[in-house]
């Protein structure tokens, strides 16, 4: 049955009240331009802890970021309660242009690729040289991750005085990353701290190794003030640690200025995401050789200009050994 006649006009038309009497909902979204910049210490199950002014707050993601999300290192723009006090929580409205980013995926064949920390300078790579096994692999994927995502790489070896770190670091002698050898008792004694934080000052670290290595008691080591539980033993049977560091921190480095970002162990570090073209910006001095490349070049094909531009003395044979070593990476597996 037809409600109104066949000439009707805007007045016949019932209108429902709005009995709240709110405004109605736009698309447009407020500038925010008097929040405040804090920076991300850790995130836990959506609640983000950072650093604004001199005191921590405890903020969650704002609605209109959608599915981007903030992550340990970030910076950001935080509006709210920033008092810090508790049971405050504040709203993170942008999350501010990266610098650099670490990222990893689950394996391989992952397509979702998980970012792990944004704006740090540098990535420390922590491995045992024994109890348990150093796994070069591994630590080729993390040196792919830090040259693709912008950060400058930093071999920590520890526990020397269970095995010598020369066959180690023999293997990564041509990529030219600087590289500190700590044993347990310089660990012990806050010598090791002492050799590592000079690699550290001025800059933000993110610190990766797989458990058992001794990473979480060298960050311990390098800030005393918030120490965090560590693992005291390796499996007997899978010569590998057990988790103890569950989620990434932020910590600011006692004695000297910057940051240590401590992560969790990893026990695999997938590298679907990574664009093999970007890997030769850490090799400048091979870059200038692959202007003769075909498109799209993986620079590990017969085609490759580099063989010629190196037989040609432009370069040393090594670092183009070391640069197809860490894309053909992949293709291993990381227990080789």
């Amino acid at each position: 049955m037809r409600r109104y006649g066949k000439h009707t006009d805007e007045d016949d038309i019932r209108s429902r009240p709005n009995r709240k009497g709110n405004r109605p909902r736009t698309h447009i979204r407020p500038k925010h331009e008097d929040a405040a910049s804090g920076l991300v210490l850790t995130v836990d199950r959506g609640r983000l802890t950072c650093l604004v002014d001199d005191r921590t707050v405890l903020a969650m993601k704002a609605r209109e970021l959608g599915r981007k999300a903030a992550v340990v290192g970030d910076r950001v723009a935080i509006v709210g309660d920033l008092s810090g006090r508790k049971d405050t929580l504040a709203r993170i409205v942008r999350i501010e242009e990266r610098a650099s980013v670490l990222r990893r995926t689950a394996d391989d064949d992952d397509p979702y690729e998980r970012v792990v920390v944004a704006n740090a300078d540098q990535l420390a790579v922590v491995t045992a040289l024994a109890d348990p096994e150093p796994r070069p692999r591994l630590i080729d994927r993390c040196l792919v991750a830090a040259y693709d995502g912008g950060l400058e790489p930093l071999l920590v070896l520890t526990k020397s005085d269970l095995a010598p770190p020369d066959k180690l670091l023999e293997l990564y002698g041509d990529l030219d990353i600087p590289y500190v050898v700590t044993s347990r008792a310089e660990l012990e004694s806050g010598e090791a701290a002492d050799r590592v934080r000079e690699h550290l000052d001025g800059r933000i670290t993110a610190f990766v190794g797989h458990s058992g290595v001794g990473k979480t008691t060298l960050v311990n080591a390098l800030v005393p003030q918030e120490r965090r539980r560590t693992t005291g033993h390796v499996n007997a049977v899978t010569g590998r640690g057990r988790h103890t560091t569950t989620s990434a921190l932020a910590l600011p480095l006692a004695g000297a200025e910057g940051w240590v970002i401590d992560t969790p162990g990893v026990r695999s570090f997938g590298l679907a995401h990574v664009d093999p073209s970007r890997v030769i910006h850490a090799f400048p001095d091979l870059e200038s050789g692959t202007e003769g490349c075909p498109r799209a070049c993986s620079h590990d094909e017969p085609d490759c200009a580099l063989d010629a531009w190196v037989a040609e003395g432009h370069a040393d044979p090594a670092r183009l050994y070391s640069l197809r070593r860490l894309l053909a990476t992949r293709e291993r597996t990381e227990g080789d």
